[in-house]
């Protein structure tokens, strides 16, 4: 087997803290440059500006991105009070005069929970959410008029890390798509003294971690030294926290070929659960579908493990 095939083999997950300055396309193509593996991908962008924890899947798991993409996030974001910016964060420029802050930390606790729960939200107009095929930051930008749906949201926890009035760490846990910059600018709204993102960092993606991410730079040295497989993740481990149904060789290889195995009677029909070989390979997504005689059975979604 040639190198290339052999790259071409490769499956799996690297978590990377992504530093500040660099764009998440730019750790995709470092990746790519390092591994010599083309098919990469992240599952969730990071502003240039932000840092933390950046999921990048590697070859054939690069078809789990809807699944990671799609889970919860969780963030440290640093807010001034006192004014605002058209970008909601440091890059754009000031819309408001800025004020003394006269809100205590206790008013501002108060008013920070009342964004708990499901809510919806409008994206900054300087985003890539596109309207009318078009992104919404190239028509902010050229002076147009950007108006945006509001989205539906969910934010699980919000609390105060640090105060220092006027900046504020706050620590966030929210659904996937919730824009970290339109909360400090709602946020900024209700107060009546406005507000803005200067820092942010993603601290969690899905199950992981910063505790399982590694530094780009060390990353690159690994690249360097031909050894980076050891921050290589199991494709299997990125959808941990998913129900897991061990497969026997005769399972696995009726899975391989879109056929259904059986499934236990008390089997949750609305999860999905992780359908994984002897060995604890990914071998495929599964879904309960009703069978014959109304028995359950487990139908392939999608099919990973092929050799």
């Amino acid at each position: 087997m040639s190198s290339q095939d052999k790259n071409n083999a490769i499956s799996g997950v690297l978590v990377v803290d992504k530093p500040t300055g660099m764009t998440s396309h730019d750790v995709v193509n470092a990746v790519r440059r390092g591994t010599g593996i083309r098919r990469a991908g992240h599952t969730g962008t990071l502003d240039p500006r932000a840092s933390g924890v950046l999921v990048i899947l590697v070859g054939p798991a690069v078809r789990l991105s809807e699944y990671i993409s799609a889970s919860d996030k969780r963030y440290q974001a640093i807010l001034r009070l006192g004014t605002a910016t058209d970008t909601y964060d440091a890059e754009g420029t000031f819309t408001r005069e800025e004020v003394t802050v006269e809100v205590t930390e206790e008013e501002f606790e108060i008013e920070l929970k009342k964004f708990e729960g499901e809510t919806e939200q409008v994206p900054p107009a300087y985003s890539a959410v596109k309207v009318n095929g078009r992104k919404a930051y190239d028509m902010a930008r050229n002076g147009e008029e950007v108006e945006l749906e509001p989205r539906l949201i969910q934010v699980h926890h919000l609390e105060v890390l640090e105060w220092a009035n006027p900046e504020v760490v706050v620590d966030v846990h929210c659904s996937s798509g919730t824009y970290i910059r339109s909360l400090a600018n709602d946020l900024g709204e209700v107060l009546g003294c406005g507000a803005y993102l200067v820092g942010l960092r993603r601290t969690k993606n899905g199950r992981f971690s910063l505790r399982d991410a590694v530094p780009l730079r060390k990353l690159k040295e690994a690249f360097e030294a031909g050894d980076w497989y050891k921050y290589l993740i199991p494709a299997a481990e990125s959808l941990a926290d998913w129900p897991a149904i061990e497969l026997d060789p005769d399972q696995v290889e009726d899975v391989r070929h879109g056929h259904r195995v059986p499934a236990d009677p008390d089997a949750d029909p609305e999860q999905m659960v992780r359908g994984v070989s002897e060995a604890g390979e990914l071998v495929a997504l599964l879904k309960l579908e009703e069978g014959e005689d109304g028995v359950p059975e487990w139908q392939p979604k999608k099919v990973f493990f092929t050799s």
